[in-house]
């Protein structure tokens, strides 16, 4: 199902839509600050194998989430005084940071050095349907079956639409992923994929 949705001002009955399809453990594509997301609620494993075989993944592949907000990152990783500077200064926006895990953050999002990756996107689209959901959202890119990036819902509704439930269309997007940084020393903290997100906020 692809559901026309604002980009500055997302039709709510269509965000709970996409909630029902959390819910239910299927997966939700929809637009970020960066590229389209593939999304589960972090709680289903059936929703996070689901995504994993949908971008070929094997089971310890690392993924990320998204939060609402920086209040909720604390819940699932841990987070010193200069990260939290740090995270402050660059979030929302279109970083992702690894960051060491607690005992929250559910298994299958754990790499093996404990660690997991959240964001927090400036998008409205995003914020609403976090806020409404209550909870985190798996994050990872909505991706061909060759592993091409698709920034077309209409594309994305063509190449998934037996295995994405809810595709929340917010019109093309640009192919620009987000900065991933490395905050498991904060002190020195490691750009590991320049993208979207300015790397002079991070110090």
């Amino acid at each position: 199902m692809i559901l026309k949705t604002h980009p500055d001002n997302p039709n709510i009955r269509h965000i709970r839509r996409a909630i029902e399809a959390l819910e239910a453990g299927e997966l939700i594509a929809y637009a970020t600050d960066t590229i389209y997301g593939l999304g589960c609620d972090i709680q289903s494993k059936s929703g996070i194998e689901r995504a994993l075989n949908l971008k070929g993944y094997s089971k310890y592949h690392a993924l990320s989430f998204l939060c609402a907000d920086l209040s909720d990152i604390s819940k699932y990783a841990r987070v010193d005084t200069p990260a939290y500077k740090i995270l402050k200064r660059c979030l929302p926006g279109p970083f992702t940071f690894i960051l060491p895990a607690t005992r929250e953050t559910p298994k299958l999002l754990l790499t093996k050095q404990q660690t997991v990756g959240i964001r927090v996107p400036e998008h409205p689209v995003c914020h609403t349907l976090l806020k409404e959901f209550g909870r985190p959202v798996l994050s990872t890119s909505v991706t061909s079956r060759t592993g091409e990036a698709l920034t077309d819902p209409e594309t994305i509704e063509t190449e998934w639409r037996h295995e994405i439930a809810v595709i929340l269309d917010s019109g093309i997007l640009a192919n620009t992923a987000s900065t991933v940084v490395d905050l498991t020393d904060s002190a020195n903290p490691t750009i590991i994929r320049a993208g979207k997100g300015d790397p002079t906020l991070i110090g």
